[in-house]
């Protein structure tokens, strides 16, 4: 059972940091445009993608925890881990946040901080790997 629940724990991240990844592109774009049509389209786009991905994160951190407290998952790597994702869940609650700023139309950022913004869920997602697999501490 635990290498199943493993398994799709795995799936379940791969597809919500898909979703993390993405959205800040469509950030991108939305800074830039100037085309009411398109700004419209992409934020179609950002809506659909951020209510996907929430919707994708929640299986993902359940069956975390179900590996967690379920299977006596233990050791500093995994507090690291557990701060990391803490800061993964605020990651996605702040694009959500800068979601709602680009529908009201009071986004006050540049495409260029958008793109450094891009790169957080990466670094994040690397620390979270190497702590997974090699469990430093």
């Amino acid at each position: 059972m635990y290498l199943w629940i493993k398994a799709f724990h795995i799936v379940f991240i791969a597809s919500w940091f898909a979703g993390l990844f993405y959205l800040p592109r469509i950030f991108v774009n939305l800074a830039q445009e100037t085309n009411p049509a398109a700004l419209e389209r992409l934020l179609g786009m950002g809506r659909r993608l951020y209510r996907f991905t929430s919707m994708l994160a929640i299986p993902a951190l359940l069956l975390g925890i179900w590996l967690w407290l379920g299977f006596g998952i233990k050791g500093g790597w995994l507090h690291a881990k557990l701060a990391l994702v803490i800061l993964v869940i605020g990651y996605h609650h702040a694009c959500g946040s800068l979601l709602k700023k680009f529908e009201r139309g009071a986004n006050t950022r540049s495409h260029k901080w958008f793109r450094v913004f891009n790169e957080v869920p990466v670094l994040l997602l690397i620390a979270i790997v190497i702590l997974v697999v090699v469990k430093p501490f």
